[in-house]
């Protein structure tokens, strides 16, 4: 299975060049972040055309997730239990709130549970946003650890745009970044414990940094300028990673007239 997360920001605008991509790459699975758009003006019809099924969710133009495979779709799930929403009226984000923003889609792909994740960015240090982002990450540390111990060999692909550079290395300058989100230790903290509950990431042994990157700013070059930073990751469970052969970024995605902000991350695994 070659299995792909992108931060797409906006399928709409950037249909042509997700169809490109999935026959240059011949990818199995794809996972989008940011598809900024409502469940019915997301275009299945094209993915159907290229013989992919597609689960998507979208409530407006933020956020929204989707999966998209040629290798079966089922069980769906549009939220992971417990996923806190934000309350916007209280600035605060409440586990017992209605789930509200499109940020977790699960589904099963050829015998893989497939989860397109894409994390609160959290804002600012102290904004309320913030607290959202770690209890968010905290909820998904608990089920990612529940699911593990239910079955120890289930194939568990969590995957997407997490919005975190977990070291030094996956950020172009660490001074730019001190006292900012995206590095600080709580955020860093709450990635290394879904780590530790078992989930690998699996591109890093096949791409070490630094100067590995997923992420450039639209803004100040930081393309051209190799300034980017690495918060998209491919995190699989032990009997998933157990049969992972190769993991990459696509950098030529980020170039080009009208791409993503984002490149997308791809790992080959064996059957």
């Amino acid at each position: 299975m070659r299995l792909a997360t992108w931060n797409v920001n906006s399928i709409r605008s950037r249909l042509d060049r997700v169809a490109e991509f999935l026959d240059r790459q011949d990818i199995d699975v794809l996972a989008l972040q940011e598809t900024k758009c409502r469940d019915d003006q997301f275009p299945f019809e094209r993915f159907d055309e290229l013989g992919y099924e597609v689960a998507h969710l979208g409530i407006n133009q933020w956020n929204g997730v989707a999966i998209v495979s040629r290798v079966g779709l089922t069980d769906v799930e549009p939220a992971f239990p417990d996923q806190p929403g934000f309350d916007k009226e209280a600035g605060e984000s409440l586990i017992s709130a209605p789930v509200v923003e499109s940020r977790a889609l699960g589904a099963t792909c050829g015998g893989v549970r497939v989860w397109s994740l894409y994390v609160p960015n959290g804002r600012s240090r102290y904004d309320p946003h913030y607290a959202y982002k770690l209890e968010w990450l905290a909820a998904l540390r608990d089920n990612g650890a529940r699911w593990l111990a239910e079955d120890p060999q289930a194939k568990i692909a969590l995957v997407g745009d997490w919005n975190i550079a977990p070291t030094d290395d996956d950020v172009w300058s660490p001074e730019f970044f001190a006292n900012k989100t995206h590095t600080s230790q709580p955020e860093r903290d709450a990635f290394q414990a879904i780590v530790d509950t078992g989930f690998a990431d699996v591109m890093r042994p096949y791409a070490p940094g630094p100067g590995v990157y997923t992420y450039w700013d639209y803004t100040q070059l930081r393309f051209p300028r190799k300034e980017g930073m690495r918060i998209d990751f491919i995190l699989a469970s032990p009997a998933l990673a157990a049969t992972a052969t190769d993991a990459l970024v696509d950098r030529e995605e980020r170039k080009g007239k009208g791409a993503s902000d984002h490149a997308p991350v791809i790992a080959e695994f064996a059957d």
